[in-house]
């Protein structure tokens, strides 16, 4: 069953994997990035979100900013030690590790994410897609999540709420406009070697048409 989500915000950072010194953002949300935004605001084990488009809103827009960001990361090895061993402290210090970082950002992002879910094996006898459907819609309207939804990054909050139209305005009508090859989503079907996919986005009159994309490992 389908549900429209209508997102927006100040800030969006869907960072570019090939950039490495500093962070670029895709033009448009990536799909993971819309998935992870429903998934903030419903999740359940009894159901998979699949998402079909993504409608832009608003003219595509980059700025740029430099933020303070954390160049290392604890490690699993160190965690463990610390865990041991006593008076063996865990922990970064941010002013050695602290580095500032220039990042490429969308501003003033406003879209509607169009999404179904499907049922998988681990839905309770009690699941049916009316049920989900009604709870989804009722958060919805509550502005309730199980934690802020965010666009890319956790500094980049996205304002939420049900798109109840029946048509989307969007900000490119009567346009193509080719994307390049975006990132789709994060293959985890063997997690000893996790594999982005990619897909080929074109946004045709201001819609990510993902239902039918061809994805590349």
């Amino acid at each position: 069953m389908a549900i429209r989500v209508e997102v927006w915000g100040d800030y969006a950072l869907f960072s570019r994997p090939e950039m490495k010194t500093e962070r670029v953002s895709y033009d448009v949300m990536t799909p993971s990035a819309a998935q992870g935004i429903i998934e903030a605001i419903y999740w359940h084990p009894g159901l998979r979100w699949i998402i079909d488009k993504i409608y832009v809103l608003s003219p595509i827009q980059f700025t740029n900013i430099r933020r303070n960001e954390v160049k290392a990361k604890a490690s699993a090895r160190a965690a463990k030690q610390a865990m041991t061993k006593k008076n063996l402290a865990l922990y970064l210090s941010t002013k050695e590790e602290i580095q500032q970082r220039a990042s490429m950002v969308l501003c003033k992002v406003h879209y509607v994410i169009e999404a179904h879910f499907e049922l998988t094996d681990k839905a309770n006898a009690s699941d049916n897609a009316g049920k989900f459907q009604d709870i989804i819609r009722r958060r919805l309207k509550r502005g309730q999540c199980y934690h802020t939804p965010y666009f890319g990054c956790r500094e980049f909050p996205v304002n939420f709420r049900e798109y109840e139209f029946d048509s989307v305005p969007t900000a490119y009508a009567g346009e193509d406009k080719e994307l390049g090859y975006m990132l789709y989503d994060m293959d985890y079907s063997d997690l000893q070697h996790i594999r982005p996919m990619f897909f080929k986005a074109t946004l045709h009159n201001g819609v990510l048409d993902l239902r039918d994309c061809e994805v590349h490992s």
